[in-house]
C-alpha cells in the first residue's frame, strides 16, 4: 500500500484505485517510538559508528594471518647489457620474471592479542552507545507525546469553558428580557465568552504546535496536518501508576548493572587497559617469518638472430628461494615507548573517572525522577480536592447567577477558578506519569500506555 498525503485529506493509493481519508491516522506512543528508533537519522548515522568499529575489529582478528603477495615484471634493454655468460656486450635483452613473498608475525609481545582485545571492547562499547541514544530518543518522543496529551486535556478544558459562557449568556438574555438584570450584564457575559473563545483558539494552538514537535522528532514533517495521536483512557493516574514510584536506591542498584552509559563506560575501561598491554609490548623483542620465491626468463636478441636459453632449463636454473627469521630486538627509542605506557595509564584513570561520573549523573537523574513524581503525585492529589470544591463553588455561583442575585463579574470569576483548578490537576497529572514513565524506564521497563 502507498499513501499519498494532500493538504486536508488522505489519498491511500490502493490496488490502482484511489481511495479518499478524511480522518488522520492515530499514533500511539509504541508506534511512535518504534517509528523512530526505525527511521531517526542521528540513529543511523550511530548504527554507522558501531558497523565501523565492527569491521576494525574484523581486521584485527585477521592480523595473525600471512600476508601473501605475488609480483610479476617484464623488462625489455636497448643497447649494452649482460649476456648468459656475464660479459657485457651490445645486445638488446628481455627479462620477465615472478616473485612471491610471505610473511608474518611469530611474537611481538602479545600486541596483535590485545589489539584485537581493544577493537572488541570498542565495539561493544559502540553497540551500548547506539543501545543509549535508541533509548534517549524512547523518552524524548514520550515526553512530546505526553505533551500533546496535554495540551489536547488544556483543550477541552477550554471548550468547557465557552460551553458554560455560552449557555450563561443565553440565560442573561433570558433575565434581560424578564427585566430581572441590566442589559450591561449580558454585555459583560458576551465580552466573557469572546475572551473564552480567544482562549480555545489559542489551545488549539497549542496542541496543533505540541503535534508539530512531536512530527518533527519522528522527521515525518509530510504528514502536517494528518496526523494526531491516540489519547489512552487514564482512569486513575496514581492508581495505575503508582507501582511505578520505587525508591531511588532500589532503581538505581538495578539500573546499574545493565544501563547502556554504564556498560559503554566500562567497556571502555577494559579497552584503555588492553592498550597499556599494547604499549608495554614494545618493550618485548619481535620476532617475523618470512619465505620468498622467485624466478625469471631471459631472452636475449643478437646482431642477425635470438640468443636464448630454454624456458625449461631457464625455469630450473633461475628460482630461488629463501626462508627467513628475523628477530627486532628495542634497545633505545627516545623514551617514546616510556611515554606511551604513561599516557595509557592516564588514559585509564581519566575512564575510572568518567565511570564514576556516569554513575553519579544516573543516581541524580534516578533521584530527580523520584522526586518530581512524587511532588506531582502529591499535587494531584490536592488539585483533586481543589477540582471538586471549585466545581461546588461554580454550582452555586450558576444557581444565584440564575435568578439574578449575582454578577458576571462573580460568577466568571468561579468559572476561571475552576478552570484553573482543572489546568493544575492535568499538569500533575501529566507531570507525574511521565516521570514514572521515565522510573519504569530506569528500572528496564519499556515506555508504554
Amino acid at each position: 500500500m502507498k499513501k499519498i498525503f494532500i493538504t486536508g485529506a488522505v489519498i491511500i493509493l490502493f490496488s490502482g484505485h484511489l481511495i479518499a481519508q478524511d480522518e488522520p491516522k492515530q499514533w500511539t506512543l509504541e508506534e511512535c517510538i518504534h517509528y523512530a528508533i526505525a527511521n531517526n537519522v542521528n540513529l543511523k548515522q550511530q548504527e554507522q559508528e558501531e558497523e565501523s568499529r565492527k569491521i576494525e575489529l574484523q581486521a584485527s582478528q585477521s592480523s595473525w594471518i600471512p600476508d601473501v603477495n605475488v609480483y610479476f615484471g617484464q623488462n625489455v634493454d636497448f643497447g649494452r647489457s649482460p649476456g648468459s655468460d656475464n660479459v657485457i656486450v651490445d645486445r638488446n635483452s628481455a627479462n620477465s620474471s615472478l616473485q612471491a613473498h610471505l610473511t608474518m608475525p611469530v611474537f611481538n609481545g602479545f600486541k596483535l592479542t590485545n589489539n584485537m582485545a581493544v577493537r572488541k571492547m570498542n565495539f561493544k562499547a559502540a553497540t551500548e552507545a547506539l543501545n543509549k541514544a535508541r533509548e534517549d530518543l524512547a523518552l524524548n518522543i514520550a515526553s512530546y507525546y505526553l505533551q500533546a496529551l496535554y495540551n489536547k486535556e488544556i483543550l477541552n478544558i477550554a471548550e468547557l469553558q465557552v460551553t458554560l459562557t455560552r449557555e450563561q449568556v443565553t440565560k442573561t438574555e433570558v433575565l434581560v428580557e424578564a427585566g430581572k438584570v441590566p442589559m450591561s450584564q449580558l454585555y459583560d457575559m458576551q465580552a466573557q465568552l469572546a475572551r473564552d473563545e480567544v482562549t480555545l483558539t489559542e489551545a488549539k494552538n497549542n496542541v496543533n504546535l505540541a503535534l508539530i514537535d512531536l512530527v518533527q522528532a519522528l522527521e515525518l514533517e509530510r504528514f502536517g496536518a494528518n496526523f494526531d495521536i491516540v489519547q489512552p483512557e487514564i482512569k486513575d493516574a496514581i492508581t495505575d501508576n503508582i507501582r511505578s514510584i520505587v525508591p531511588p536506591d532500589h532503581i538505581y542498584d538495578n539500573a546499574i548493572t545493565f544501563k547502556p552509559q554504564i556498560k559503554e563506560q566500562e567497556f571502555l575501561l577494559e579497552s584503555r587497559k588492553k592498550s597499556l598491554r599494547m604499549a608495554q609490548a614494545d618493550y618485548y623483542p619481535r620476532l617475523n617469518f618470512s619465505a620468498g620465491y622467485g624466478n625469471g626468463y631471459y631472452r636475449y636478441f643478437g646482431a642477425d638472430d635470438i640468443v636464448a636459453i630454454s624456458l625449461s632449463d631457464q625455469i630450473k636454473q633461475n628460482d630461488r628461494k629463501t626462508l627467513s627469521l628475523n628477530v627486532s630486538i628495542p634497545i633505545f627509542n627516545r623514551f617514546n615507548i616510556r611515554h606511551n605506557v604513561r599516557q595509557a595509564r592516564i588514559a585509564i584513570v581519566n575512564q575510572e573517572l568518567s565511570i564514576e561520573n556516569s554513575k553519579k549523573m544516573l543516581y541524580r537523574e534516578i533521584q530527580q525522577a523520584f522526586f518530581t513524581a512524587i511532588a506531582a503525585q502529591e499535587k494531584y492529589t490536592a488539585s483533586a480536592k481543589s477540582v471538586a470544591a471549585s466545581k461546588e463553588a461554580l454550582t452555586y455561583a450558576e444557581q444565584r447567577y440564575a435568578v439574578g442575585n449575582s454578577t458576571p463579574f462573580e460568577y466568571n470569576e468561579s468559572k476561571t477558578k475552576y478552570a484553573q483548578s482543572l489546568s493544575e490537576q492535568a499538569q500533575a497529572k501529566y507531570s507525574f506519569i511521565l516521570r514514572a514513565k521515565i522510573l519504569d524506564f530506569y528500572n528496564g521497563l519499556p515506555i508504554t500506555f
